[in-house]
């Protein structure tokens, strides 16, 4: 069986250097906020260009705090509406209700996957107050135009970067700073899910920005609105990035753009090998602002083909099969229609992709997509 995403295997590799590091932690004796956080937290806010990162429990928390730091630093208040792309992982939309805050949908852009810019524009009212992209899939939202509209608008962009470690803004000007996820908005939320491009072995997150007072509340924020132990400022929450987690992203930070590279390899393969008029690949304008954190094809016939390629040995995940708008948790969002995003829940299929897919696996799922009739 060609697993969807081997993580043994992937983690494999550092297998060695995790074991000094826990034993580092174990002969340390501090479990909470040391150390380890404290590099980790400098050397990706050094990766994402920006000022601050400040390492917290999970992808979900990362923005659930961004929201609720915005609204205690007087930007936003309870009640401002969230644009957000109708077809992201209900993560994004659970961290603006978390926050007390109001999602408004808007549908993707049907090739790209990520929220349509054109879309944005009119979802605008006077109480919107945050543009959330979500670089679906690895890929990066239409950074640009989305910011222009936010300045037009003077709302905050803040982005879902969970997905997308590492991808690069293109640029046609060499003389311009390289610019990545967490350093395209005021603040950006990452998840280090174990199956993320860059993934811990357990849950953590982070979130970078590059405005000192947005940080400080944050840091604050995680670890029960205190920054002075038993002096409380905020009501705060106890989401704080672990100790072990962080030496163990610390260890596969540096390997992270040559995995990116890796996965890009495979996707061209793909792209350029698939050959079938039932499958539609994914858009891909072949720069450094897609990772693939996902390959997904789309077919009418999602169902059969997932079926087939289990029965010939290849695991396949769907992303995802419900859209959120009808979700049994979201009832208020029940009677909301968007058509684009319904039509991709019911065809998308994410083919294997990883850093450790051999040439031979690629070859053999390649094969048994294009024999599929």
């Amino acid at each position: 069986m060609i697993k969807f995403l081997d993580l043994h295997k992937i983690n494999l590799q550092y297998e060695e250097a995790f074991q000094e590091k826990f034993k580092s932690f174990l002969d340390k004796g501090w479990y909470i906020l040391g150390d380890n956080v404290k590099a980790f937290e400098k050397e990706f806010a050094a990766y994402c260009g920006t000022k601050h990162c400040i390492g917290v429990g999970n992808g979900l928390d990362a923005l659930v705090l961004i929201f609720k730091a915005v609204i205690q630093h007087g930007k936003m208040q309870k009640g401002d509406e969230v644009i957000v792309p109708a077809n992201t992982y209900i993560a994004s939309i659970l961290a603006i209700l978390q926050a007390d805050l109001v999602p408004v949908l808007v549908e993707p852009n049907e090739h790209t996957f990520n929220i349509d810019p054109n879309k944005i524009q009119q979802a605008i009212t006077s109480k919107t107050k945050v543009i959330l992209p979500v670089h679906l899939y690895g890929q990066l939202a239409d950074m640009e135009t989305i910011n222009a509209i936010a300045k037009k608008n003077n709302l905050l962009v803040i982005e879902d970067a969970a997905q997308a470690h590492g991808a690069i803004l293109p640029t046609s000007n060499s003389d311009l700073p390289t610019l990545k996820p967490g350093n395209l908005s005021y603040a950006a939320g990452f998840s280090f899910y174990p199956g993320k491009n860059l993934g811990a072995l357990g849950d953590a997150g982070a979130i970078t920005t590059n405005d000192d007072e947005l940080a400080k509340i944050i840091f604050s924020l995680r670890n029960y609105g205190s920054e002075t132990k038993y002096h409380n400022d905020f009501i705060g929450v106890n989401s704080r990035l672990d100790e072990i987690q962080a030496s163990f992203l610390s260890v596969k930070l540096p390997y992270l753009d040559n995995e990116n590279a890796i996965r890009r390899a495979i996707a061209k393969r793909y792209l350029s090998e698939i050959k079938n008029d039932k499958i539609t690949l994914p858009f891909y304008d072949g720069s450094e602002n897609h990772v693939f954190h996902l390959f997904v094809i789309r077919t009418e016939k999602r169902d059969d083909l997932q079926k087939y390629l289990s029965e010939n040995g290849i695991q396949t995940m769907i992303h995802y099969p419900i859209p959120p708008h009808k979700q049994k948790a979201l009832p208020q969002f029940h009677h909301l229609s968007f058509p684009i995003t319904e039509k991709m829940h019911d065809e998308v299929l994410s083919l294997p992709i990883s850093p450790v897919l051999t040439q031979e696996e690629i070859d053999f799922v390649v094969k048994m997509v294009n024999q599929w009739t």
